[in-house]
This record gives structure tokens, sequence and C-alpha cells, in this order.
């Protein structure tokens, strides 16, 4: 296959600080490993990560056990349906001690914290990890997270997004009010900083007034690279606006190229360059020696490891909808849709994957907590490597958010075999560009917009 792009594969795992990759069965592989409560798993996983080269490490994140399913979080314990969630600072953190090159994403929500601890949590990370931080932003899912802090009941859709553009400019804001040169540390003459170039925000809106200036002085990166995920009309603009990766959830080849058009036309619409932001898929990668081996492994993944009530569990979480009542081979009429907000979407990516037809609740659980949720490459390590270089030489993405089928097999296995596939095709760097996260992405370092223009310091 001849090179159709002169840049190369963006690569990202995705994480999750729990007993489960995204994939629900993935514990019950026989050789996950058990020791998720320890730091070192997170460490181990990391540097097989940094040795494969992949661009960043990003956890996922909730704020609740999936109670949705009967008003209960039973059966998310029953059956290891993501009912453990840790902190991500500390998880980070010791990520960040293990390696050296490899950035460090966190999921951390507009709805539920307060930005001047978003901004800190974030320019703390950047500083410790040497400019390796980055932000997934996330508006929160369900009225299990709203219950956790007290809240009766979750914002709507827009509301959640109204609040979020007004969380993300007091964040950046906040990292920008130190300047870069602030910092004087004359022992000499006892003169820590410079107090001109440390910056009150005072930024006042309908959701926030924040005085700032942040207790931290500007990190490495200056601003860390933000992700989104946002599927929405609305989520797809906020991405556009603010996103330097974005995260997307195609089921398919052609709905992704599809995605890949409009999104990069609503990039150029919000005035960015769509070179400079990254559309990822997330996908699978089932890998083996032979084929064969693939194969052997994708039939116990697809059919022996997820148990139904953890799927249909894991789809009242996302859509804030109890189906306890509702019987897995009930098919999803426009009435169900209609009743229920944000599920539209979900049904029509699965029709379009589907190629139409009727969908049952069984399908389209399936896809939020199986193999299913996801395109997935299966192969010898040659084989996944056609499929990633055909997925990105088509422009149907820019690289890839790899979903782990169990840790940390699954990404020591690509590692092993898919990684030095890449390179050999010159799709994936041999070793890191710089230090930081930015750098590594070819992201520039953004000014602060505090520091005086070219003109104005010329005044000056």
């Amino acid at each position: 296959m001849s090179a159709g792009r002169d840049d190369q594969i963006t690569l990202v795992a995705f994480m999750q600080a729990s007993n489960v990759s995204v994939y629900s069965g993935s514990w019950r592989y026989p050789s996950s490993a058990p020791d998720f409560l320890d730091l070192r798993y997170y460490q181990r996983i990391a540097r097989v990560l940094e040795e494969g080269t992949f661009d960043l490490m990003f956890f996922d994140d909730r704020l609740a056990m999936p109670a949705i399913y009967g008003g209960s979080p039973a059966e998310a314990v029953r059956y290891g349906a993501r009912p453990v969630k840790l902190d991500l600072t500390a998880v980070l953190g010791a990520a960040a001690a293990a390696t050296t090159h490899l950035g460090l994403g966190a999921t951390y929500s507009t709805t539920y914290y307060p930005p001047f601890h978003v901004a800190r949590t974030f320019a703390t990370l950047d500083h410790l990890s040497g400019g390796r931080a980055a932000w997934n932003v996330v508006t929160s899912v369900n009225d299990a997270e709203a219950r956790n802090f007290g809240v009766e009941q979750h914002l709507a859709h827009d509301e959640r997004y109204d609040r979020a553009e007004e969380f993300i400019e007091v964040v950046t804001q906040l990292w920008d009010s130190w300047e870069d040169d602030a910092i004087l540390f004359d022992q000499k003459s006892g003169e820590f900083a410079d107090p001109a170039k440390v910056h009150e925000i005072d930024y006042q809106g309908k959701y926030f007034n924040v005085r700032g200036p942040l207790t931290v002085p500007r990190s490495p990166q200056g601003r860390p690279p933000i992700i989104q995920a946002g599927q929405s009309g609305r989520g797809q603009q906020f991405a556009a606006k603010w996103a330097d990766l974005i995260f997307t959830a195609d089921p398919s080849q052609a709905v992704a190229q599809e995605h890949y058009k409009g999104q990069k036309e609503l990039i150029v619409a919000a005035g960015r360059d769509p070179k400079a932001v990254r559309l990822l898929p997330m996908v699978y990668a089932v890998v083996g020696e032979t084929e064969t081996i693939a194969r052997e492994k994708e039939n116990i993944l697809l059919n022996e490891l997820v148990h139904p009530l953890a799927s249909l569990t894991l789809l009242s979480e996302l859509t804030n909808h109890d189906f306890s009542g509702y019987s897995l081979d009930d098919e999803v009429t426009d009435e169900l849709i209609n009743s229920i907000s944000g599920i539209r979407g979900l049904v029509q990516g699965v029709k379009r994957h589907l190629g139409g037809g009727k969908v049952t609740l069984r399908t389209l659980a399936n896809h939020r907590a199986t193999l299913l949720q996801g395109p997935r490459f299966v192969g010898t390590g040659e084989q996944i490597a056609d499929q990633m270089q055909d997925w990105f030489e088509t422009y149907s993405c820019d690289g890839f958010v790899l979903a782990a089928t169990h840790f940390p097999g699954a990404f020591e296995d690509f590692v092993r075999l898919v990684v030095p596939e890449l390179r050999k095709r010159g799709l994936l760097r041999t070793e890191y560009a710089g230090s930081t996260l930015r750098e590594n992405l070819g992201l520039a370092r953004p000014a602060s917009s505090f520091a005086p223009t070219a003109g104005e310091a010329a005044d000056a």
C-alpha cells in the first residue's frame, strides 16, 4: 500500500483505574492481572506503552458506580461492570514516576469539580511530569453521579455544555495567570517573583465567578492539551473550538470517514487549523502470533466473558435510563428512542454499522459493553498494521485510541507484534520527538493570554 500521508499515526492507550478496561469482560480473561489496586500495576502498563512510543495513556472516569439499572449498583458490583474507579491524581503520579516521555491524561468533570481545582491539578501534574499532562473534558453522564455530589438530578444536555464553555474559559485563564518569566528567584534581593506578571483573572460569568490567580506557576506546556469526546452536534462544536485530540466512537470505517470529514469542517469553521486537531476513534486490537490464534482469542472475548446483565447495566448508565423492566430481546422502537434523552445518536450509529434494520436492546447493550463497542482489528501484527494503515491513509482518522481487551496483555501483545510493523512502514515513530506531550504531538506551546504582544513589549 502506497503512503498517502506524510504524517504519522497518533497512538493513545485507553485506560481505566479499575478492575476492568472499557470492555466489561476484561477482568475474566484468563491472563488478566488482578493487582489493579497496586500502583505497580499502572506503572508496568505505562512502561510497556512508553516502549511502544505511544503518545499518551489517558484514563476514563466516572464519579459513581453504575446504579441506574434497577435503581441499585448491585448488578454492577455482582458482574464487575466498572464498580471500581480509583482517584486519578495518585494513579497518574505513579505513572509519571515510572516514565519519562509518555503523555498522561485524565478525565475530570466540568459538572462536579470546580474549575480552580481542575486547573491546579493539571498544572501540578504538568510540572511534576516534565510537561506530559492532558485533560479529558467531560460533562458527566447521569443522575447516579449527581447524587454523589448532593444534587438530585443531572443537568440537561445543553446546560451542561453551557457550563462547560465557561468552565474551560476559567481553566485556561488560570493556566495563563502566571506569565512564563514571572519567577525571578533572586535570593540576593529577596524578590521571588514579579507581581506585575502574576494576574488575577476576575472571571465573572453565569456559572462561575473566579478571582485567581492560580497557585501554580505556568507549566511546561503552558496549557496541557485538551481531549474531548462529544458525539452530539453540540459536543462536536465544543470539540471543534477547544480540543487538541478528539476521541470518537465510530462503529465502522464508513461512519468514521463521514465523521472525520464533518468534524474537520467544524474545526475550520471555528477558525482553527484542522491539521492541528487529531481525530482518534476507539478500536480494539486482538493480536495473535497467527491468525488462527487471534480468531480463537476473539471468539472467547466475544462470546464467553460478558454477562448480559453487565451490558444492560452499562447501557442504563450511559443513557440515564433504567432498563431493568425490559427484555434483552425487546426492539428499540421510535417510541423508546423518543422517551430517552441522548439515545438517538447511539441507535443511529448502531443501525449504520449493521446496515439498517431492527435493533434490539441486546444488540444496543452489546455495542456499549463488548467488543462490538468499537471497530476491532484481528490477526497477526502484520494484518493489524494493514488495517490501521488503511484507516489512516483513507482519512478515516489521524490515529487510534486503543482499548484493551485485558490488562496488561493486550498492550503487551500490541507493542511486541504490531508496533514493529507500523515502524517498518514509517507510520509510527521509533523515538520520541521531545520531552513534552505537545512536542510529541507537534502542537505549538500557546503564549499566555496575559503576556504582552510583540508591539506592547517594544513600547515598554
